[in-house]
């Protein structure tokens, strides 16, 4: 019998791994970072209890750092088997695997030049080479087509609707199927389809970053139009932290609509990340992946374009703009301001009433985002205690991620339930609301999968 063992993203949100082994094989599906809180970040320089070179392929559901991003770091640990994912998650992983090579290295070279890190010298957690590395090992496949992984584990990606490439990892072993649900997208939402629907699966892992919450209602972007408009009227900046893939699009989508419509101001808009730029390319390549309201002009990049947007290039230029006291609209990275541009422009913004910070995603325990939410007065950013003036707003409504009764929904599309459903991707709040809502009223076995938990699939 083969089984699972659960890496990451058990008990908490971030470091999504699953080590299924066959007795003769090991397939790792997903290989996430941890993020958020100090201790789960140290997971991240902690050994894996199963040794790299042992594992002969990995399954991505998708291109965000926490299911992705540390995939270089097995690689310098003597990885060197195949990694199966769809062509938009390879495209966007190339973006994303050498940006976060790059600030894990920009970091480094910040705690040694300013002292502020315990460790002498302060080492990346991998560098530039290891990121180019794990490119090479990238085996794109297409949606809805089963391929073998290692004799007896065959994999079929599934649309999941929550990232350009997003999908369920459907993995069939012998008689059995496990369904790795990755992320799953939401209903009704601009840019991405709906996730498809599943009709059977003999184990389910299951996300439930919001499951202990309903998304505000669908306003018809009403409540960005109130910030933009009022951030204009102080003549302050509105910077919007948000993933470079994914949040990125959908805020530009907003913005371009508001402005078409005259609900708000025609502001400039900076988008502060290259990365992000590229990914809207990507975006406008792959048009028949994403909604279908949006397919004829999404061929263009202009459909992901405001009147007067501008795509900050250079380090120069991004410092220019930091100085700046115009008022405007900066989306820029990290989603979760735990690294990026966005922490030079948080640090110059924060002290100004005038201005105000917009989180528009899940923000993490431990991240500077959960705690500016959370009423913070002051965060330290690059070794400096910044005071908090400024406005700070949150927007879930745009979330990426399904809310409880979206995650009910899409589980009314099965016809049977399965075996076990195991309950990943969450915070112990989430998690357990959603374990009772779905034995409630699903009356499905359900349980929620503990960090290292190993188990007979």
């Amino acid at each position: 019998m083969a089984s699972l063992t659960f890496l990451g993203a058990a008990g908490t949100v971030t470091g999504s791994k699953y080590l299924v082994e066959t007795g003769t094989h090991r397939v790792l599906v997903d290989c996430g970072l941890f993020q958020g809180l100090k201790e789960l970040r140290e997971r991240n320089w902690q050994p894996l209890p199963v040794d790299p070179p042992s594992i002969d392929a990995i399954i991505l559901t998708h291109a965000h750092l926490d299911h992705c991003g540390y995939l270089p770091r097995l690689v310098s640990q003597g990885f060197k088997g195949r990694v199966f994912c769809t062509a938009g998650t390879r495209d966007l992983c190339t973006l994303v695997l050498p940006d976060s090579a790059h600030i894990q290295e920009e970091d480094a070279r910040d705690a040694n030049r300013h002292h502020y890190s315990k460790h002498h010298p302060a080492l990346p957690l991998y560098t530039s080479e290891d990121a180019e590395r794990a490119l090479t090992l990238m085996q794109p496949v297409g949606y809805n087509r089963p391929v073998p992984v290692v004799p007896g584990v065959e994999v079929e990606f599934i649309n999941a609707g929550h990232l350009l490439g997003s999908a369920f990892a459907r993995v069939r072993l012998g008689a059995r199927t496990v369904l790795f649900g990755g992320d799953l997208g939401r209903y009704g939402r601009p840019v991405l389809p709906d996730p498809t629907p599943v009709e059977q699966a003999d184990v389910l892992l299951l996300e439930s970053t919001y499951g202990d919450r309903v998304h505000q209602a669908d306003d018809r972007g009403n409540r960005l139009a109130e910030i933009v408009t009022a951030v204009a009227a102080r003549g302050g900046k509105l910077i919007i932290p948000a993933f470079a893939i994914g949040r990125v699009e959908e805020i530009i989508y907003w913005l371009r609509r508001l402005e078409s419509e005259h609900r708000i101001p025609t502001l400039p808009v900076f988008v502060d990340s290259p990365m992000a730029a590229k990914a809207l390319q990507f975006y406008a390549q792959r048009a028949d992946e994403l909604d279908p309201d949006m397919r004829p002009e999404a061929r263009h990049v202009s459909a992901f374009a405001t009147k007067r947007m501008t795509t900050v290039a250079s380090p120069q230029q991004s410092k220019e703009l930091v100085a700046s006291r115009q008022s405007a609209i900066i989306v820029a990275s990290s989603g979760m301001a735990t690294g990026g541009r966005v922490l030079h422009h948080l640090a110059a913004t924060l002290p100004n009433p005038k201005d105000t910070i917009l989180f528009v995603g899940f923000q993490a325990a431990g991240t500077r985002g959960r705690a500016l939410l959370e009423g913070a007065r002051s965060v330290r950013i690059k070794g400096r205690d910044i005071g908090v003036a400024a406005t700070i707003d949150h927007l879930n409504a745009m979330s990426a991620h399904a809310d409880s009764s979206e995650i009910l929904r899409w589980l009314s599309g099965f016809t049977t339930p399965p075996s076990m459903t195991y309950l990943v991707h969450g915070e112990p709040a989430g998690l357990s609301a959603f374990q009772g809502r779905a034995v409630t009223e699903k009356h499905w076995p359900v349980r929620v999968a503990a960090y290292q938990e190993r188990v007979d699939i």
